[in-house]
């Protein structure tokens, strides 16, 4: 990219020397009879530089395709308890960097627009994780052993799942402002939060409370809790793509727990007997869901989202725990925290196609989102312009929004 952009540089330069010259030769020939000689110069001088402006929107062109094509990349990224975050390149399935965070990091999750990794460390913070460096350029201090996050829809928020609160008879949820990186709430909810999903609306945040056997349910606007659903043994969560089911696993009660959100009530239980299902992603379609069970079985489960049925048991590594699958939906990933490895299923033929060394005691991961374009000016206000991810935005305001909006529709 240097390379390219050294070109363009030298480029530039080349054309500005051009029309010195250019101007030079046309003031001192002003003056002079015109020849035939002197014409075909000039004339051949303006060929050149019309087509060294050519070269260097061409070489301008080229640098900024290769930027986006950086910019899209997909990457997962692998919380260590041990204290560090691995870095997965989805196309080649090889760890290219290793970032430290605090200490004995739980969840992960990444902003809408890809640019940015929050990091929940036990030991009472969050790193926030620049993407494009794979660098820490944040830390936040937390409420008491945070565990999970997520990300609000549209970038604007972090809720992260604080497990203890010794001198209160709750644990608490923190809401973050991204743009800040502070904390402006402080949500009481059950005992022993685990992990927390947000619909894809925003307006609700899902918390399975693993030691009261409840969920919280919380508005994201009032940021409150305005019900709680009792599920027996909670542990990770997931919401469908549509926002109308939340899958809960019960590691306690072997199960799989649905959740309707227009009712707020649990409606099916899916049985995984003398099992310990613990993680749960859903696919982009929102047909299937995969679930890890954790010692002994060590396996995926993966549950047709139409029949509530188990379909498909995949074997993976030792002590499977958190899963993310792709933007696409080709591939999930399985971070095995006693093997120290990260299982990539083929969701397609449901078997494990590679296997990458990460750090020690992998628990979580996330994955860069698909690259999202606004197609409307009702995308690009109320700050919806920083969801936007590249080669299209972040945008820096609203009304470059609006203009990149303008120009594609009329293409």
């Amino acid at each position: 990219m240097k390379q390219a952009f050294l070109r363009i540089d030298l480029c530039c330069s080349t054309v500005a020397t051009m029309k010195r010259v250019n101007s030079q030769s046309s003031s001192n020939t002003s003056c002079k009879p015109s020849d035939n000689g002197s014409s075909h110069q000039l004339w051949h001088r303006a060929i050149r530089h019309h087509l060294l402006r050519v070269l260097c929107l061409l070489l301008s062109l080229g640098a900024g395709l290769g930027a986006a094509k950086a910019q899209a990349q997909t990457n997962a990224y692998v919380a260590n308890a041990s204290g560090t975050v691995s870095v997965i390149d989805t196309t080649t399935n090889i760890a290219v960097a290793t970032i430290p965070v605090g200490i004995f990091p739980s969840g992960v999750a990444i902003t809408p627009d890809g640019t940015r990794a929050y990091v929940a460390n036990i030991l009472n913070s969050i790193s926030v994780i620049d993407t494009a460096t794979n660098t820490v350029v944040v830390t936040i201090p937390s409420g008491q052993f945070p565990t999970g996050v997520a990300i609000t829809p549209d970038g604007t928020r972090a809720y992260v799942v604080n497990q203890f609160v010794t001198n209160q008879g709750v644990n608490t949820v923190s809401v973050i402002d991204t743009k800040t990186n502070t904390i402006i709430a402080t949500i009481p909810v059950g005992l022993g939060p685990f992990e927390v999903a947000i619909t894809p609306d925003g307006t609700r945040a899902y918390v399975p409370n693993q030691q009261d056997f409840i969920v919280s349910v919380i508005d994201t606007a009032s940021n409150t809790v305005v019900t709680t659903i009792p599920i027996s043994g909670t542990a990770g969560v997931a919401i469908t793509p549509d926002g109308t089911r939340v899958y809960v696993t019960s590691p306690g009660g072997g199960s799989v727990s649905v959740i309707d959100t227009a009712t707020n009530t649990m409606v099916a239980t899916i049985p995984l007997t003398n099992q310990n299902p613990v993680g749960v992603a859903i696919t982009p379609d929102g047909t299937r869901a995969y679930v890890t069970i954790n010692f002994p079985n060590n396996v995926v489960s993966v549950i047709d989202i139409a029949t509530n049925a188990v379909i498909a048991t995949i074997p993976v590594g030792a002590g499977p725990i958190g899963i993310a699958i792709t933007p696409d939906g080709t591939r999930a990933y399985v971070t095995n925290e006693d093997s120290n490895t990260v299982s990539v299923i083929d969701t397609a033929t449901n078997t494990v196609v590679a296997t990458i060394t990460v750090g020690v005691h992998p628990v979580a991961v996330a994955i860069t989102p698909a690259p999202r374009n606004p197609t409307s000016k009702e995308h690009c206000k109320n700050d919806g312009y920083l969801m936007f991810g590249p080669p299209a935005g972040p945008f820096k305001n609203q009304g470059r929004c609006i203009s990149y909006v303008n120009h594609h529709q009329h293409q």
